[in-house]
């Protein structure tokens, strides 16, 4: 009974890497990058809620330090992207770029439970769509909103996973990865990314 729930969970983990593949983008802070060059960082593909004609990507801020970048899709797809807003405090940034796909992350805003599993996708080292496994392994309250300032997950990461996507076992994203802070990850809960994407979106009064 045992290898038949392992055999299962391994099927249902590569089903739920490669959906996270399709939207996880890589993303090059030079927007003339060369075809060979690794990636910079990652980013994921956001509901760019009725844009018409553009895509959305949400990635760190220090992923993208310029006004210009590129990005790569899981197609294959290379394209030229603007940064159309930026928080170094949060490290968040927003990248838009001409597309066509209606493609995008599926959220999950829920709380989470210490101990659950998490995936995250990255492209270290040249590599492209790497996934590393680990467990939540507490998620901090905000300091004055009270919402969670961080998800701390117990996992491996590496330089290139910085702007891709933390998921549960649905392949529902619960934040952007930031950075490593002794052995855990850091990532910025899906609940910041939308609330700072509402009010950078917002127009001006």
């Amino acid at each position: 009974m045992r290898a038949i729930t392992t055999s299962g969970l391994a099927e249902e983990l590569a089903t739920v890497v490669d959906e996270l593949r399709a939207v996880t983008v890589q993303v090059w802070a030079d927007a003339q990058h060369g075809t060979d060059a690794a990636a910079s960082g990652a980013g994921v593909l956001w509901d760019p809620q009725g844009s018409n004609g553009r895509g959305l990507v949400i990635t760190n801020a220090h992923v993208v330090r310029g006004a210009q970048a590129t990005v790569g899709l899981g197609d294959g797809a290379v394209l030229p992207a603007r940064v159309v807003a930026r928080d170094r405090k949060r490290d968040l940034a927003a990248l838009e770029f001409e597309s066509s796909s209606a493609m995008f992350a599926q959220l999950r805003e829920v709380p989470l439970q210490v101990g659950e599993l998490v995936i995250a996708v990255g492209h270290p080292g040249g590599l492209v769509g790497v996934a590393a496994l680990g467990i939540v392994h507490v998620a901090e309250d905000g300091r004055d909103d009270r919402r969670p300032r961080w998800i701390r997950a117990d996992l491996r990461l590496a330089p290139g996973f910085s702007g891709g996507p933390l998921a549960d076992m649905s392949g529902k994203v619960i934040g952007i990865n930031a950075m490593v802070h002794g052995s855990l990850a850091l990532a910025v809960p899906v609940t910041t990314v939308e609330s700072w994407l509402r009010r950078a979106q917002a127009p001006a009064a």
